[in-house]
């Protein structure tokens, strides 16, 4: 057994003994319940207090293995469950059944905890991993070898491959390939077909992969586009197939698709429980497949820790003290940013007609206590991916994919403000593309919307993680470069100015290229989002002004 499993049965166990060693305070709390409503059966808040004791026992000892413990609250649950509904209809017997469970409950827990608290069944706890992505320095698709016997096409091609940001390395023989790849793994490799003498790109490649441990991203050119050709590139291994001249942006697209990785980001669960032993199992479970969670036991907290926590899904306790799960999620979903917000509730009631009743208050889904841990995963992480995929459907620009014009503005007001806690330079640049009404009124909107998405990969592939591109509608861009200084701000973006313009696009038979126009404004120089905003378009429109195809810094 490794040690990721090994260390999380340690800490399930130290639970499991901490549970076990409360039940007796507990247990002499449910007992001062039980005599509060054998003097009145009326008692609304003791019935409810027993009752919820003994459905978290049954749950939480049900997921712990102590199988016995938890049958013997569930049959005094059930009795609980009577004296809520109907507390005029109990007898005598009915006491007297309630006080053996109650006995029954303090002896199983007595027991175990005098022979230690090991579980009657261990739940299997299996080892989860999320996809893993290479985060080294040269991870991401970087590096491209190209092959082709046309050293004026091959190298023209490079050099619209470094205007989005890949390193090229060009070779005109297969042979030389060959030494280059075992030599040193490219993240791809674009292969023309056919080279002199006969020899075949397609059977070239296949036998430098055959040499390799691991086999290379490979993509085919070619002047032919028949049936045979496009089955020997597929044979060979190719992932993608184009027919000469190729479209740079289609090129760098598809590059992106099968080199660039990303190291996926943590599912955030936010788990709300009374109970903190079982809280922290779930939570232990959820952990170990790789996501980060946060607990809360008390209700009155949930918005609180929603509003800074920024959950994917919210695991959410049925039966809690002063709110109850329905309550709280019909709360949660009064609030507009999280009316899509997917809340499963994980509870041992097995009333098909009390899951349903909570299901209508707007949750995504009911779990049973106890839940296999795989299933529990598997559960969350289906609903997680969902939630993430719908806030990138609410924050991104449909056309290019870059962060729409509200959550731009959003994270520049976000990045001023940790800007000004952690006392660092921001700067914000406003882009335009120059005289982008005559290439829609002279190629088209379809050929205007590639110069859009060939500025956005431009500027996504070439500016840093920790920068912000937005889309800020129309032909307008955005920037938030942190802790670059106004200088350097302004050569970064006059590098990708100088780049784009080399980026050469096609109208049919018609080959043209574009330009940009840019502002720069710095914090803290503007200290407000409207000033900083205003200033680097105040510098847009000098630079509009004085020609275009330049970018101006605002120094006022």
């Amino acid at each position: 057994m490794n040690e990721r499993p090994s260390s999380l049965h340690g800490k399930i166990a130290q639970l499991r003994e901490k549970f076990i060693a409360q039940m007796p305070g507990r247990a002499e709390e449910a007992l001062h319940h039980f005599a509060a409503l054998r003097a009145d059966p009326n008692d609304s808040v003791a019935a409810a207090n027993l009752h919820r004791f003994l459905h978290s026992i049954k749950g939480t000892g049900n997921s712990f293995g102590f199988r016995e413990l938890g049958a013997i609250a569930a049959s005094g649950e059930h009795l609980a469950a009577r004296l809520l509904e109907n507390p005029a209809s109990v007898s005598a017997e009915f006491w007297d059944e309630l006080s053996e469970v109650l006995s029954n409950v303090y002896l199983s827990a007595e027991t175990l905890r005098k022979r230690g608290a090991s579980p009657s069944h261990e739940p299997d706890i299996p080892s989860f991993e999320m996809p893993q992505a290479d985060d080294s320095e040269d991870a991401g698709g970087r590096l491209i070898y190209l092959c082709d016997d046309d050293p004026l096409q091959v190298e023209q091609l490079a050099a619209q491959l470094r205007c989005f940001g890949y390193m090229t390395e060009i070779f005109t023989d297969p042979a030389e390939l060959r030494t280059a790849m075992l030599a040193k793994r490219p993240s791809a490799v674009i292969m023309d077909i056919n080279f002199p003498d006969g020899v075949s790109g397609t059977d070239a490649l296949t036998d430098i992969m055959s040499a390799m441990s691991q086999p290379v991203p490979a993509i085919f050119l070619s002047a032919r586009a028949d049936f045979e050709a496009r089955l020997n590139a597929v044979r060979a291994g190719g992932g993608a197939y184009f027919h000469k001249p190729v479209n740079a942006l289609d090129l760098v697209t598809t590059l992106d698709e099968l080199t660039v990785q990303k190291k996926p980001e943590p599912y955030r669960v936010l788990v709300v429980d009374d109970e903190p032993a079982i809280a922290s199992y779930h939570s232990l479970i959820l952990q170990e497949a790789n996501m980060i969670t946060y607990q809360v036991h008390k209700p009155e907290r949930v918005l609180e820790v929603l509003q800074e926590f920024r959950p994917d899904m919210v695991l959410m306790d049925m039966y809690m003290p002063s709110c109850n799960g329905r309550e709280l999620a019909k709360m949660v979903r009064q609030v507009p940013d999280y009316f899509s917000l997917p809340i499963v509730f994980l509870s041992s009631e097995t009333d098909k007609l009390k899951q349903f009743s909570a299901m209508r208050v707007g949750a995504e889904g009911f779990l049973t206590k106890p839940i296999q841990p795989e299933d529990l995963v598997t559960a969350v992480a289906i609903r997680a991916e969902r939630m993430r995929a719908l806030r990138t459907l609410m924050a991104r620009d449909s056309l290019t994919g870059l962060f729409n014009h509200s959550t731009t503005t959003q994270m520049l007001a976000n990045a001023i403000a940790n800007a000004g806690r952690q006392q660092e330079s921001l700067c914000f640049a406003m882009i335009d593309v120059d005289r982008f009404k005559a290439v829609n009124d002279t190629y088209g909107h379809p050929v205007g919307d590639q110069v859009l998405l060939a500025l956005a990969r431009v500027l996504q592939q070439r500016l840093r993680n920790s920068d912000v591109v937005g889309r800020y509608g129309g032909e307008e861009f955005a920037v938030i470069l942190r802790e670059d200084t106004l200088d350097q701000a302004t050569r970064i973006i006059d590098q990708l100015r100088e780049d784009f313009s080399k980026v050469r696009f096609h109208a049919g038979e018609v080959e043209f290229s574009c330009t940009f126009s840019a502002g720069v404004a710095d914090y803290p120089k503007f200290t407000r989002m409207e000033l900083l905003r205003e200033a680097a378009d105040r510098a847009l429109y000098i630079a509009k002004k004085e020609g275009r195809n330049r970018v101006v810094a605002n120094n006022d």
